[in-house]
């Protein structure tokens, strides 16, 4: 069946600000729904208020409103535009549903005839609504776990006593697990039913029987208007049931499924979703099976949307669920469709996958002073990574040398734990770093068995901890000279790193680099193509790996590498790894656009990242695209392969930043800002001394290496003092001491935790007003993109304030203070490309706080708000393609945007919700206002200094 003739014009509900539970993966579908839409020539308009997603761009859809999520936008929107005739609404995770539930609720839709595609409301009012879904799963034999609904206090009590401890406490209506746990007695019941009960958007909870030690799969799903179904993907929790799946370690395929229990699963999945509704696109379905013989199969619930695991799907596969979930939606059949990978088989096929996948979340509790750090039933990750490889062990050691964390991988880097009870109690109260506890217990000498029985993660992956262990141990026993090259090769294919195997010898990294060369163990790279390399595949999209020589009948020695080399100019963008509180998708964006605006100047553009949520890493971004970790080994490898005419670090964030020491090192040309001029900007002393020569003025400040010299700064610079440490994103343990005892607390716990780091003491500015600029600078030439003044006083992080543009309360002589700064700082430092710089202003003088010349979070912000394409001219200027003088800029905003941050505070009760300079926002969205008499910047003004916290 062709695609319908009567949809011509189609509104798509984002997802909004990013929350823990609801991050970039929805900007990903949304843009791929967009895309896929606009080719078959239909008019896209889009609602979404995220001004730093790629989704928001003008170039995305037909009309964009940057505009809040609710009814009143949706009708304004239609208002405007009586030709829309349906609305998609899987696309924006779980915000965009309930937003479509509740206008629907309103007769919305109804009154301006439009139709919903891609899912049928009845569908998630089936699979919300625990009761009605149990019943349908029991008309059709689908088994599940005792479950019963409460919404009063006493039903869910009745209901405790006939089901008995342990019990499962969801909310209804809710995301990412909110108001969810496991409870295991009276006392924390009646709490978690409390919660529960107030914050569902109905008032009502599902009480389950606690599965606990049950294993936890997935599987992705697509179905067409003419009931074909494929299985994209199955994905197994190497956690067991209790942990949220976006809080789990996920692989796939699934590893530890035996073949009988695979092939009931999925028929249980398409009976599930064939009788949800009447509906074409994506689906999610959970599953639980027990850890025994029987392997009994339990459903825990299924999504008729995409969501997290899909964007993971697609990216595991290569199969690009939303895009095809989008083309299904508007009449198209699965049989009709291309394999958007091959281009020569359809689109109705499963992949078969020749590699392994591991996810990784990341989390931020460092952000969450005296949160719970136990992962349960309510998520709390703000990213994740993937790591892809030949086999389960370096899946998981990419992924993990993936997460930015200051490790190199599983064990061999000196950084495990050692204390029998911290080990024994990391393993029984699951946390962020369990993954790494892991390997400790097995190093420790702690039996397999005694693991299991506190962790319940299956046999099978445990042994393959135990294989890695093992490997190290007898390469422990070599030295760099002795080790020969079975063994080298095997821990490389095992995805042991240099640095972790350098570490295992007692030698430099670089000794077994130069080692890996002499013997040939060179990294291979192969594509991700949808079908074991049964069809040739048309899209460049890679993974390295290691593989043995193979010698051929005529004698020759070789390994197999996938990803040809063309003779192109070109260029490596570094992506920003996963998503963390002070680096979100904004930096995402701005490398998707740097990769645009390289490919305009003729370059091939290369794509390094490992973020599986993200636009940059979608196979037809950049011209070819690695799945690497953005780890310096991997980079080498690939540039070595690829030869560039150079690396653009400026637009993903401090993760690329950090590596331009290196690329400098190794005399790997940086496109655009200098590393000089990087690290200038960056050690406070100089920085400081350019300050001075060039007459602007700063807070005093002093730089201490340890507590003694923090103590005598403290007695020249005056309380109340900032303390922060050098080379950090998002005010990581930034604090605003106000006496000694303070001071010496705060700096003696920053030292133990970011050992050899330079303390930067800063004056504080109390009372000033904090405003920062961004600007494009071409080496002679400055043009300032932007001057944003913040509500909330200097102190409170960047992130965390509501920024206004233009600004609104400094007079002409603070805004060309501004505008001088600016442009001298940017000159002096040799920027090419973009330079953020952050001002506080006190009695009419401007201090500076800091430069940073590089894409900052406000970019896709101001570009948004003046509606042009910042990033796109910035890049051309770092290629030297232009200079500033060569753009037209011609910014337009009528009244004030203004980026307000939102946060995630609701996942984590206890903690203090005040904001200081440590950022702890996950998200923004954009407001914008024809005048300063509105009621929300009056609000906004009225409470800017309830927030500050020392």
């Amino acid at each position: 069946m062709p695609k319908r003739q009567d949809l011509k014009s189609i509104l798509i509900i984002g997802s909004g600000p990013i929350v823990i539970g609801q991050a970039c993966e929805f900007d990903y579908s949304g843009s791929q729904a967009l895309r896929s839409l606009r080719e078959d020539g239909i008019e896209t308009i889009l609602i979404n208020s995220n001004p730093a997603t790629i989704m928001t761009d003008p170039s995305m859809a037909d009309h964009v409103y940057l505009l809040p999520l609710n009814t009143k936008s949706i009708i304004q929107i239609l208002k405007e535009h009586p030709q829309i005739d349906a609305v998609l609404p899987t696309m924006g995770g779980q915000t965009a549903l309930n937003l479509c539930i509740e206008a629907d609720e309103k007769g919305i839709w109804k009154d301006f005839d439009v139709e919903i595609i891609g899912v049928d409301i009845d569908a998630i009012n089936i699979t919300e609504d625990r009761d009605k879904f149990r019943l349908l799963m029991e008309e059709i034999g689908v088994p599940m776990a005792p479950q019963a609904t409460a919404t009063s206090f006493l039903k869910g009590k009745e209901i405790a006593q006939e089901f008995g401890f342990p019990l499962c406490i969801r909310a209804s209506f809710t995301l990412g697990g909110a108001g969810a746990s496991i409870v295991y007695d009276e006392k924390e019941f009646e709490k978690s039913l409390s919660r529960g009960l107030e914050i569902s958007p109905i008032h009502e909870v599902m009480i389950d029987k606690a599965m606990m030690g049950w294993k936890e799969y997935e599987l992705e799903l697509l179905r067409d208007d003419n009931d074909n179904v494929v299985i994209i993907c199955s994905i197994e929790n190497m956690d067991p049931m209790g942990i949220h799946t976006g809080d789990s370690i996920t692989v796939a395929p699934a590893m530890t499924l035996s073949d009988k229990t695979y092939q009931k699963m999925r028929d249980m999945a398409i009976k599930m979703m064939r009788s949800i509704g009447e509906f074409a696109g994506g689906c999610n379905v959970q599953f639980a099976v027990s850890p025994d013989e029987n392997e009994d199969i339990i459903a825990i619930e299924i999504n008729p949307r995409v969501s997290r695991s899909s964007a993971l799907a697609s990216k595991a596969t290569g199969y690009p669920i939303a895009k095809i979930a989008a083309k299904l939606a508007v009449g198209y059949t699965l049989d009709e469709l291309d394999n958007q990978i091959t281009k020569s088989t359809s689109a109705l096929f499963e992949p078969t996958l020749d590699y392994v996948i591991v996810k990784i979340p990341r989390w931020n509790f460092d952000k969450f002073e005296g949160s719970d750090r136990t992962l349960g039933l309510q998520m709390k990750a703000v990213g994740e990574v993937m790591g892809i490889g030949r086999s389960f062990q370096e899946a998981l050691h990419k992924a993990t040398q993936s997460l930015e964390i200051k490790r190199n991988g599983l064990g061999a880097d000196g950084k495990g734990y050692k204390d029998y009870n911290q080990i024994i109690e990391k393993l029984t109260y699951a946390s962020w770093d369990r993954v790494f506890a892991i390997y400790d217990a097995i190093a420790m000498g702690i039996p397999l068995s005694k693991i299991y029985d506190i962790t319940k993660i299956d046999m099978w992956y445990l042994k393959q901890y135990e294989e890695l262990f093992n490997l190290e141990k007898e390469i422990s026993t070599y030295t760099i000279d002795t080790l020969d090259r079975e063994l080298l090769l095997e821990a490389k294919q095992k995805g042991y790193g240099d640095r972790q195997i350098a570490h295992m010898l007692g030698c430099l990294e670089s000794q077994v680099y130069k080692k890996r060369e002499e013997l040939k163990i060179k990294r291979v790279y192969k594509l991700v193509d949808t079908c074991a390399a049964e069809f040739k595949a048309q899209t460049p999209y890679y993974y390295s790996t290691f593989e043995s020589e193979i010698e051929t009948a005529d004698g020759e020695v070789s390994v197999s590498n996938e990803s040809v080399v063309s003779d192109k100019k070109k260029i490596i963008v570094l992506g920003s790894g996963p998503n963390r509180i002070g680096q979100g998708i904004e930096f995402d964006y701005c490398c998707v656009h740097g990769v645009y605006a390289a490919k305009e100047c003729g370059y091939e553009t290369i794509m390094i990242n490992c973020n599986p949520e993200t636009v940059s890493t979608d196979f037809d971004t950049a011209d070819k695209l690695y799945f690497e970790p953005v780890f310096w080994e991997h980079i080498y490898d690939i540039i070595k392969h690829e030869k560039p005419e150079g690396v653009i670090v400026q637009l993903g964030g401090q993760t690329a930043l950090k590596l331009a020491e290196k690329l400098d090192r190794y005399g790997i040309p940086i496109l655009g800002t200098s590393y000089r001029a990087l690290d200038l900007a960056e050690d406070r002393g100089s920085f400081s001394t350019l300050l001075k020569d060039n007459n602007i003025p700063y807070p005093e400040f002093g730089v201490a290496e340890t507590a003694d010299e923090a103590l005598k700064l403290a007695d020249e610079l005056d309380f109340p003092i900032l303390v922060r440490p050098s080379y950090v994103l998002g005010g990581q343990g930034m604090k605003i001491v106000i006496n000694k005892e303070e001071l010496l607390e705060h700096v003696v716990d920053l030292l133990r935790k970011i050992p050899n780091n330079k303390l930067l003491l800063d004056h504080y500015l109390e009372g000033a007003i904090e405003a920062e600029a961004d600007a494009i600078c071409d080496g002679e030439n400055v043009y300032i993109i932007g001057i944003m003044e913040h509500i909330e006083p200097c102190g409170v992080h960047s992130g965390d304030s509501n920024a206004t543009l233009p600004a609104f309360n400094l007079g002409e002589l603070v805004l060309e203070q501004i505008r001088e700064y600016t442009k001298t700082i940017a000159l002096a430092l040799e920027t090419k490309g973009l330079i953020n710089i952050q001002f506080a202003i006190k009695d009419d003088k401007v201090y500076i706080i800091e430069a940073n010349p590089r894409a900052s979070r406000t970019v896709p912000f101001i570009a948004k708000a003046y509606k042009e394409p910042y990033v796109n001219y910035a890049t051309k200027v770092m290629l030297g393609e232009k200079k500033v003088t060569d753009f037209n800029f011609n910014p337009q905003l009528e009244g004030f945007a203004i980026k307000q941050p939102v946060f995630s505070f609701n996942k984590f009760p206890n903690v203090n919700k005040k904001l200081g300079p440590e950022m702890k926002s996950t998200g923004e969205s954009i407001l914008f206002i024809d005048s300063l008499r509105d009621d929300t910047f009056y609000d906004l003004y009225a409470r800017r200094k309830m927030y500050l916290s020392k």
